[in-house]
């Protein structure tokens, strides 16, 4: 049990896209830059100071690399650590170091945050050896368990973190495997509608060849249409994943049927313009499936709404739709919800945007812009 424990723990991989350095990073070194030269020049019960200072002036820039390279800043921090606990040995010096040095507790965090499971024993000791001398020097019972209990919170807090970013992502994937299949589905009902097509004409072009040669030509001619838009639909079907669910065949909504939102509120005002005429019908699904979304979203989630508006408008190559609600937008600007992540999905997947926000204006707005044709 505990063998299998260690492997999973060595077989962790690294955590995915670290976060590059931002301006506060900068400016928590910065800080601690001057604050480690105040202490060297003003501190008056500073010893060994000049050990000190040079340690916390190497050891401190290296936060800057705790995300990117956490293995290499913890053994660089706490190695600085360990190096100040040398006087405590050749001499009676019980504490030797800068107060600015403190940041280095940052370090077991992004190690257990961002390091793989490998990286993460090894730093997990590079830490324990000096944290122990540093312990086991302690005046009290106090400070040793205080110091304990601080430093395996930040370890606790880094993994704790670090498996929340895990679930988060794979909430995230799932919603669009999802949406994926979902439009999958929908693509392979308009592939069977148009090989339904091609089949009935094929059997009245074999039915009236012989009396009606015309009409058999005109036949042929349909089915070459509907095989070219056929193999134009199964293009753009072979880039979603489908996982081999089994297709229902109902009936897909489209730009038609947008009026029908306006039955789930009264609020609800629906507008079309512009060329909406002969898109692709996976276009169509997804601005029915976007404006019903974000319709349901904006009755759900604002407060003291007049209005939502529906705009679908076909433009030269794109349609572009515009769903706003004029309430008070209680949803947290910061957080991405999964309903949001399924219409970027779907408008990604046919080669459009969809974003969703705050409105500046007031209220809460979401827009898409789909090409009209589906990429090939």
């Amino acid at each position: 049990m505990f063998a299998a424990f260690i492997r999973s723990i060595l077989a962790e991989p690294r955590a995915p896209d670290p976060p590059a350095r931002v301006w506060w990073d900068w400016a928590l070194v910065g800080a601690l830059l001057v604050t480690a030269v105040a202490e060297a020049i003003f501190r008056p019960d500073m010893a060994w100071r000049p050990l000190a200072t040079v340690v916390a002036l190497l050891v401190i820039p290296v936060l800057l690399w705790r995300r990117t390279h956490p293995l290499l800043a913890t053994a660089v921090g706490w190695g600085g650590a360990l190096v100040l606990h040398i006087p405590t040995v050749v001499s009676d010096v019980v504490d030797v170091g800068l107060y600015s040095m403190a940041g280095i507790v940052l370090l077991p965090y992004a190690l257990y945050r961002w390091a793989s499971g490998r990286e993460a024993l090894v730093g997990t000791a590079i830490v324990a050896v000096p944290a122990g001398l540093g312990l086991a020097t302690s005046a009290t019972l106090g400070d040793v368990i205080g110091g304990t209990t601080l430093l395996v919170a930040v370890f606790a807090l880094g993994a704790a973190m670090r498996y929340r970013a895990v679930a988060r992502q794979r909430e995230v994937q799932q919603v669009r495997t999802l949406e994926r299949g979902e439009l999958a589905r929908e693509l392979h009902d308009t592939v069977a509608h148009h090989v339904s097509a091609i089949a009935i004409q094929a059997q009245a072009g074999r039915a009236v060849a012989a009396t009606d040669p015309a009409s058999a030509v005109e036949a042929l001619a349909v089915i070459e249409a509907e095989a070219s838009r056929t193999l134009y639909e199964m293009r753009t079907m072979v880039r979603v994943l489908r996982d081999g669910e089994a297709a229902d065949y109902a009936p897909q909504r489209g730009i038609s049927d947008l009026d029908e939102l306006t039955r789930t509120s009264p609020l609800v005002q629906v507008h079309h313009g512009g060329d909406l005429a002969g898109l692709p019908q996976p276009v169509e699904v997804a601005v029915y499936r976007i404006c019903q979304e974000s319709v349901t979203n904006a009755i759900r989630h604002s407060l003291n709404a007049t209005a939502v508006t529906v705009g679908v408008t076909g433009d030269v190559g794109v349609v572009r739709l515009r769903v706003h609600d004029d309430g008070e937008a209680a949803r947290p600007s910061t957080t991405v919800g999964y309903g949001l992540l399924g219409m970027a999905e779907r408008a990604k997947l046919l080669g459009g945007t969809c974003q969703a926000g705050p409105d500046p204006a007031g209220g809460w707005t979401v827009e898409a812009t789909l090409p009209r044709e589906v990429p090939r």
